[in-house]
């Protein structure tokens, strides 16, 4: 991922985590429906790895 990217992904993520708050607040999510969320959770965790293993190639490996 080129450093111009990285502003869509953190966006993405953001306005993912706004509107499962507002489901949340408007009572849309229940027990039984909240893929919405789960997959707001998933994609943040997903782009988080790929962070760390950029961080970890890049500034660790890259040193030696």
């Amino acid at each position: 991922m080129e450093y111009y990217q990285a502003p869509s992904t953190i966006l993405d993520s953001t306005l993912f985590s706004i509107i499962c708050g507002i489901g949340q607040y408007l009572g849309h999510l229940t027990k039984e429906y909240h893929v919405g969320f789960e997959t707001a959770a998933w994609y943040w965790h997903f782009v988080d790895v790929v962070r760390l293993v950029l961080f970890v190639s890049i500034y660790w490996w890259g040193g030696i």
